[in-house]
């Protein structure tokens, strides 16, 4: 009994430690996060205070309505919006059909392509941003829409995703398909898809985080107003010798409420696609 009792007490003991630095693990990355949103509400006399100061003494709400003044983020938001759904669904579209191939498709070199194709993973972004904007100048797409989603069309990160959960789906199912009369693109569309709810939430989730978030390629294809998208809109607060930084967090706050709702109306299928991703090689 008296080692029943031990053993209990060093099991709450490693319980009580992983939770503790879970939580700690938490507050850290979540801190950032809440002092964005409470500078937000300062003004510059509280941002600049020392020592620093959590909450504001007065709250600025009009810190919002300057920050949409300051330029046109309606438009940047639609441009956002506009540009990061097209991707979200091109590369669902374009990575379960890639997926699927290289998960149940037999042709010859299937295998050695598919680590060629993984491999462009370990290529650095910076590599092919030159020669992909040389393509786009050839094409005359600079300064469009397209410059900004046909690059993100697809992905060897959405592929390798999607291939590890199909291969968990048992064949059985495809097979009783197929007798049924049902083509591969049926099977893929009636079949796969709709049990790939969790890899395809999970990998809409990454792609729109990514689109969204991007400010690299939009600033180097993209020179009218009209085409700039949220992340190109916030440096609008920031100039060489002094930066609104009331604004620019009100614009920060702003720009991440769409990754949070996409987040939070998909996390169920999120998790699920994660923790069942990779079950299978």
């Amino acid at each position: 009994m008296r080692k029943m009792n031990m053993y209990n007490v060093k099991r709450f003991g490693k319980s009580a430690l992983l939770h503790a630095s879970i939580y700690v693990l938490a507050f850290i990355t979540i801190v950032p996060f809440i002092w964005m949103i409470l500078t937000s509400f300062k003004d510059m006399g509280d941002i600049f205070a020392y020592p620093p100061k959590w909450l504001p003494e007065k709250i600025q709400w009009n810190n919002y309505v300057r920050a949409f003044e300051a330029a046109p983020f309606g438009r940047y938001y639609l441009n956002s919006l506009f540009v990061a759904s097209v991707v979200t669904l091109g590369q669902l579209i374009t990575c379960s059909m890639a997926a699927y191939a290289f998960a149940r498709l037999k042709f010859w070199g299937r295998d050695v392509l598919f680590y060629i194709f993984l491999g462009t993973m370990m290529i650095p972004y910076q590599v092919t941003m030159i020669p992909s904007f040389m393509v786009l100048y050839w094409l005359g797409w600079i300064d469009s829409y397209q410059a900004m989603i046909v690059p993100g069309l697809a992905s060897a990160f959405g592929t390798f995703l999607l291939r590890q959960f199909f291969m968990t789906i048992p064949r059985e199912l495809e097979e009783a398909a197929y007798i049924d009369g049902c083509s591969k693109f049926r099977v893929l569309w009636q079949i796969i898809l709709p049990l790939s709810k969790p890899a395809l939430a999970t990998l809409a989730i990454f792609t729109f985080m990514g689109t969204f978030n991007d400010f690299i390629w939009a600033l180097i294809v993209v020179n009218s107003e009209h085409l700039r998208t949220v992340q190109l809109g916030l440096a609008v607060f920031r100039d060489r010798y002094i930066t609104d930084w009331d604004l620019l967090m009100a614009g920060s706050v702003m720009a991440t409420m769409p990754i949070l709702m996409v987040f939070f109306f998909a996390q169920k299928y999120f998790i699920k696609g994660i923790t069942l991703s990779g079950i299978k090689g």
